[in-house]
């Protein structure tokens, strides 16, 4: 007989707590997502410790669960050390069997090196401390871990040209960066393809675009700003979103013909040529 896996991390608890609460309560997730006034399918990741309710989410969960504040107390103790808008992003990582991300500027967080990641840190945070930058280079670049391992998701990823052309911190950053992509990619870590600037207009080319699929949840979808990120759970949106990535993949090079660009920004970078 198989035995259910126990939560392992205060999320997961969390979840937990809330499924066994809810059934407690005799509702069902459709039912406690019409009071909540959110989606049955956010009310699955919130039990599979995927995602935190919001605080005012929280409020609503005990006011449905007759739990007189217990959630939105203890939701008061599961701050991230992500940013707010990221935080359900960084944790949905962890849970995914598959994260296909499209960069139209700037090197995928989950990739940067931490070279690349320092120089982005300091161009928009002119009055950071050094202890400020290397907190914030150790909390991005600690998500690589999401690369080891055979059991970990696949990471597809689709680069705008932009993104190897731009220099970011120097030339010589810029080619380490673009080593290690390359490198990723040539050992089977990292499926890449590149959309080059003769592919011209395309599908993506107003956002970031991350989509995350699940082994026994909806996928979703999630999109960037400065300072702003959308997390989508709608399925209409998510398809599309689905769709968008497709088409763009439809326009890009060859995972081989993706590295050899890669490599070859690369060496550009190193010998001044951008």
């Amino acid at each position: 007989m198989k035995m259910d896996r126990r939560p392992r991390t205060p999320r997961e608890k969390y979840g937990e707590e809330l499924k066994l609460r809810r059934i407690a309560a005799g509702m069902t997730q459709e039912a406690l997502s019409e009071i909540v006034v959110c989606s049955p399918t956010l009310i699955s990741h919130w039990e599979a410790g995927r995602r935190l309710p919001r605080p005012d989410d929280a409020v609503r969960i005990d006011q449905a669960l007759g739990t007189d504040g217990f959630f939105a107390r203890w939701l008061e103790d599961l701050e991230s050390k992500w940013t707010d808008h990221f935080a359900s992003v960084a944790e949905l990582e962890q849970q995914a069997t598959l994260i296909q991300q499209f960069a139209l500027t700037l090197v995928p967080g989950v990739l940067q090196t931490p070279a690349y990641a320092r120089a982005l840190f300091s161009a928009y945070r002119p009055n950071h401390t050094a202890e400020e930058l290397d907190e914030d280079v150790v909390i991005r670049t600690e998500r690589a871990w999401i690369l080891d391992g055979p059991l970990n998701p696949v990471v597809w990823t689709l680069l705008d040209e932009a993104v190897l052309r731009r220099t970011v911190g120097g030339p010589q950053v810029m080619a380490e960066q673009l080593h290690k992509i390359a490198d990723m990619a040539e050992a089977g870590r990292l499926p890449l393809h590149v959309l080059p600037y003769s592919a011209g207009a395309h599908a993506l080319q107003q956002s970031l675009l991350t989509l995350l699929s699940f082994e026994d949840s909806a996928p979703v979808a999630y999109v960037e700003g400065f300072l702003t990120g959308n997390l989508m759970d709608d399925p209409s949106l998510v398809k599309a979103s689905q769709t968008a990535y497709s088409l763009a993949l439809g326009d890009a090079l060859s995972h081989q013909e993706s590295v050899a660009l890669v490599r070859a920004a690369a060496e550009e970078h190193a010998h001044g040529q951008q």
